[in-house]
């Protein structure tokens, strides 16, 4: 798998949780990048030609999406798409880092709201089936 295709494909998916609801939050903004920076770089060893770790780009990609405005549902379906694609890949310890992750930022804001539920629901029956 190509790590930062696949962290590009996270940031879609962290884009849809902060913004099913249609307004992201600079709490939201915030929390990504703790997630990345504290979550997400420390356990990921690989690198871009520049020395940029993969796992930057799950915070590249959410920042661009913001910046375009683009719809949640479809950030969603690229991730759900990316999964199906490389569900080898997909192991018990990355569906578990997927799910806990999108849950801390679905809580950033005055917790779990109803879309952001529904959301993670749908993407923990499409992780299981994976």
């Amino acid at each position: 798998m190509i790590y930062r295709e696949f962290y590009s494909e996270l940031g879609k998916l962290l884009y849809a949780v902060a913004d099913i609801d249609h307004v992201i939050t600079q709490q939201e903004k915030n929390k990504l990048q703790d997630i990345v920076k504290k979550e997400l770089v420390p356990v990921e060893p690989h690198k871009d030609a520049f020395g940029t770790d993969a796992a930057y780009y799950a915070e590249i990609e959410f920042d661009f999406l913001d910046e375009q405005i683009e719809d949640a549902e479809t950030a969603f379906e690229s991730f759900i798409d990316f999964v199906e694609e490389h569900h080898t890949a997909f192991d018990k310890k990355m569906k578990k880092v997927c799910l806990h992750i999108t849950q801390e930022l679905a809580n950033a804001y005055r917790g779990t709201n109803k879309k952001e539920k529904q959301l993670l629901e749908k993407l923990k029956q499409k992780l299981e089936k994976a």
